[in-house]
């Protein structure tokens, strides 16, 4: 009998232990395949002709056209620089400099990934439309109340995140730091 309890409860750890780490790659992973740089997030084998299995099992869940190796990266940012978590009820600033790209944009993403930019503004942020500092990098504020500069102005309220697409680039040949990838700073909260 005590050998049965035992068999059953070794079975219920693998188990638990089985389906917590898949369940982990599957919604974080950045053990699994994905690359950290400061907030912002990013699958590289996403394009590849043949992902690892814990990219191709995120693809598998997510189900959206994805950029290929050649065409480009995805960067995606639900958490501010102090770790805290995107709202709409704040205010933010995205400064720095951006990897080197042909072009990249810049969108707002609901839960349900649905673009939450006001229905009068533009959609996206580009590179092309973006006035840039001195020594040429972005300064764009992310919110739903009016910022002076460049202005991603987004409605409704809750959680979101933020993706930064780079279009022909090779972001990471020579990717060291966060000072790679614009930091994202909250401000005012209401």
């Amino acid at each position: 009998m005590r050998f049965v309890l035992y068999l059953l409860m070794m079975i219920a750890v693998a188990l638990s232990v089985g389906f917590g780490l898949s369940y982990y790659a599957l919604t974080d992973g950045r053990l699994f395949g994905a690359v950290q740089v400061g907030p912002w997030i990013a699958w590289p084998d996403v394009g590849s002709p043949a992902p690892n299995p814990y990219t191709r099992s995120l693809l598998a869940r997510e189900a959206m056209l994805q950029l290929g190796q050649a065409e480009g990266l995805r960067f995606i940012a639900s958490v501010d620089g102090d770790d805290q978590p995107l709202t709409r009820n704040c205010a933010y600033r995205i400064k720095g400099m951006t990897p080197l790209a042909t072009a990249w944009t810049l969108v707002a993403l609901d839960a349900d990934g649905r673009n939450i930019a006001a229905p009068d503004s533009d959609q996206a942020m580009r590179s092309t439309g973006v006035a840039r500092l001195n020594d040429g990098s972005i300064e764009i504020g992310v919110g739903t109340g009016l910022m002076p500069g460049n202005w991603l102005e987004l409605t409704g309220s809750g959680p979101f995140t933020l993706v930064l697409n780079l279009y022909d680039t090779a972001a990471f040949s020579g990717f060291s730091s966060d000072e790679s990838m614009p930091a994202i700073s909250r401000g005012d909260c209401t």
